[in-house]
């Protein structure tokens, strides 16, 4: 029996990946959706919050060579991304693997489930455990504070990059065996925890200067704590 009420129909984002395909063919209100999402894992509709799935988080692409049609991501979004990774192209012997794979039929059809939120949920409980000392936490703030201050940039890393360097830093130490940070980690994960917070100034930007050249150039500037 139809009752003229409205009723809440759960959206894509009520899961626990999202795969934002192409996300800058979206227009920018669709991206603005995601930003309470990602931040506070949290939707709000007609002054009503949903909490979302735990873990959730977002897989997003973009196509950076056709720009037409498309909309540049803002900052506050951008911001909310863990990593950025450039994927460029696949070796021939990977793209010879793919050719292995898809010859018959789509994998994809046959894909099986890898793991389940519960295990996750604990992964990331694990990685939160691992140690990162007080020298280590000073090296990541030397990082953040020197792309602030650089002439180079016009917007450093935020608050958030910082939490996220550490973050990626505990991860790789995890995967690698240990339950404590190295500054190495510290610099293999910089680029891919950072690039996409930083703004070059204009001049840089049209000379052709590149996000990760800075900023590989400034962490080499940086002494490496031995303890």
């Amino acid at each position: 029996m139809k009752t003229g009420e409205f009723r809440f129909q759960k959206g894509p984002l009520m899961a626990n990946i999202l795969l934002a395909d192409e996300i800058n063919r979206t227009i920018p209100r669709t991206q603005s959706s995601l930003l309470e999402g990602m931040g506070e894992y949290q939707v709000t509709v007609d002054n009503v919050t949903y909490p979302l799935p735990q873990p959730f988080f977002v897989i997003a692409t973009q196509n950076p060579i056709d720009l037409e049609g498309t909309y540049p991501l803002p900052e506050a979004q951008l911001d909310r991304f863990l990593f950025k990774l450039n994927m460029g192209y696949p070796t021939p012997e990977e793209e010879m693997m793919i050719l292995g794979r898809f010859q018959k039929e789509d994998p994809l059809i046959s894909l099986g489930e890898a793991t389940n939120p519960q295990e996750v949920a604990g992964l990331i409980q694990m990685v939160r455990e691992v140690f990162v000392s007080d020298s280590v936490k000073q090296y990541i703030m030397e990082i953040i504070q020197a792309t602030r201050a650089s002439s180079l940039f016009s917007v450093g890393a935020s608050t958030r990059g910082t939490l996220c360097l550490m973050r990626g830093a505990q991860a790789l130490a995890a995967i690698r065996g240990r339950d404590f940070v190295l500054p190495d980690d510290i610099k293999y994960i910089a680029g891919y925890a950072l690039q996409h917070r930083l703004k070059l100034t204009d001049k840089e930007r049209m000379s052709g200067t590149a996000v990760s050249d800075v900023l590989s150039d400034l962490i080499r500037k940086i002494s490496v704590p031995l303890s």
